[in-house]
């Protein structure tokens, strides 16, 4: 080791405190970026509570296994230059640690499957149905209760409408590659695969614009199929669809093709923000 190497790493250490404290790095933001983001759906506080659970018992296990290092490495230090009597088959210690692990394992996976259960779980009668359609590289997002669309475009993002405090039901769909619906702050993913139709519901609980994307590399422009999630009260949900319903967006879009009177490069459409 070279005599000034001490030295220099704690220069070091104390460079990235520095930066990280002249970064604009509150303790408020500390939570967040040791944990996962604040949920803001009920299905999400499920997930974050599991998410706790797993860690809280990951630590537990980590300071049982480091205690009993400490504690060998103590009871069992050399003391002469007498070999230590040696230990060979020790048949409970053996069944202990294979055991130990078995009864983790499984308690793990019951918590998981209880949560994943009850997060794909659908009611029969959500408040509202929204067809989401992921397509090559753009959103639709089909308001089947109110029969009016949205769709993005490549020079604006879309912006899907969720009513605060009332379930809504997904219908996702592709017509060619698989996608993935994502919003982090709902703590929840879901892939959008052709010819297959896949749901999930939520129930907003915060007010707010929130980010989503596609989370599964489906081609060129991946990167830019992000959309925005606004969670607005009930009333102004309603209101939105109205909008859509007087701009003329009125029916149901299977991809990102609209008919238009003039006529587009194919049978009359053209395409916003995808590929035919």
């Amino acid at each position: 080791m070279r005599p000034h190497s001490a030295p220099r790493r704690a220069g070091t250490a104390a460079a990235g405190l520095a930066l990280l404290a002249l970064g604009g790095c509150s303790t408020a933001d500390v939570p967040n970026q040791l944990s996962i983001p604040d949920p803001a759906t009920e299905q999400g506080d499920r997930i974050f509570h599991l998410w706790q659970g797993s860690w809280i018992a990951a630590w537990i296990v980590g300071a049982i296994t480091l205690a009993l290092i400490l504690w060998a490495a103590l009871a069992y230090r050399k003391r002469s230059d007498d070999l230590p009597p040696q230990t060979r088959y020790n048949i409970p210690i053996e069944i202990l640690y294979t055991v130990v692990p078995f009864i983790i394992i499984g308690v793990l996976f019951f918590f998981t499957a209880r949560d994943e259960a009850k997060l794909v779980a659908l009611s029969d009668e959500p408040d509202h149905t929204i067809s989401v359609v992921g397509f090559r590289w753009n959103w639709t997002f089909n308001y089947l209760d109110g029969d009016v669309y949205d769709v993005g475009a490549p020079t604006e993002l879309p912006t899907l409408y969720l009513p605060r405090g009332e379930t809504v039901q997904f219908e996702l769909t592709s017509p060619d590659v698989i996608h993935s619906f994502w919003v982090p702050a709902f703590l929840f993913k879901m892939d959008v695969v052709p010819g297959r139709l896949n749901r999930f519901e939520i129930t907003p609980t915060k007010e707010g614009t929130f980010a989503g994307k596609c989370a599964e590399l489906c081609g060129v422009d991946h990167s830019r199929m992000l959309f925005e999630v606004k969670v607005v009260s009930p009333d102004e949900y309603q209101a939105h669809l109205a909008d859509l319903k007087a701009k003329g967006q009125v029916g149901r879009l299977e991809s990102g093709l609209v008919q238009t009177e003039a006529g587009g490069d194919k049978a009359g459409r053209t395409t916003i923000g995808g590929s035919s």
